[in-house]
């Protein structure tokens, strides 16, 4: 393999944050009192949540705005009488109690850890993208965490990309590859970047974006064999 750096996106790559993000928004919800019509409530949460996390990405909303503003929108389209404020503390809590590993993902981390060196690339909240990798039992084979919110550039920005390999042993752009399962963060990044890809698509989606990956996995299984491929070409 000629690859020695692996950099991981983190939420839906190695940790499955939509089963994550739902329980915590359940539990959140119960915890303000609220105990009907949550199941309905969620999917106009994940839409909002989603929309402000791209305005993120482009520079045009912070990352504590963020953080109110995705309750405070869902609570207001449906005429809610609740804290927005209280929530928000109440989820990000929750949110790194309510760790779910994605198949392979201990498997894949141990190996490349022994072929390399093995970081973490997030656009995620840095003290609870932390808490989250303590509470997965991944932390012994991860060397570094990058996060956006301690960069102050997110993920596709080259900026992004400066920051987290100066926390590397060793940076050799054509010994190092990003593995990710989004097209227009991780992809596009490494694009931007000059490093390889690995597109995690267990969904098995078509590619209409701008975004070239170097290669593709439908499970964390098959990154290896993908990587070895990858290298002979």
């Amino acid at each position: 393999m000629k690859h020695r750096l692996f950099l991981f996106d983190l939420d839906d790559t190695l940790l499955d944050f939509k089963a994550s993000e739902r329980l915590s928004f359940l539990r959140t919800m119960q915890q303000l009192g609220l105990q009907d019509g949550i199941d309905g409530l969620f999917p106009q949460y994940q839409a909002i949540n989603l929309a402000l996390w791209r305005r993120f990405e482009a520079g045009l909303v912070s990352k504590d705005a963020l953080k109110v503003e995705r309750f405070h929108q869902t609570f207001l389209q449906n005429e809610l009488d609740l804290d927005p404020v209280a929530a928000s503390a109440l989820y990000l809590a929750s949110l790194s109690e309510t760790v779910v590993l994605i198949d392979g993902a201990r498997e894949l981390c141990e190996t490349l850890a022994a072929a390399g060196e093995v970081g973490i690339i997030t656009n995620g909240v840095d003290h609870i993208q932390h808490r989250r990798i303590a509470a997965s039992g991944l932390a012994e084979h991860i060397s570094f965490v990058a996060t956006s919110e301690a960069c102050g550039f997110a993920k596709p920005d080259t900026r992004f990309f400066d920051y987290a390999i100066r926390m590397a042993r060793r940076f050799v752009k054509e010994e190092t590859v990003i593995v990710g399962d989004r097209l227009d963060a991780d992809i596009l990044g490494a694009n931007r970047f000059g490093i390889d890809s690995c597109w995690f698509n267990p969904d098995r989606l078509s590619n209409d974006s701008q975004a070239i990956p170097s290669c593709e996995a439908a499970s964390l299984h098959e990154v290896v064999p993908a990587l070895h491929a990858l290298a002979k070409h």
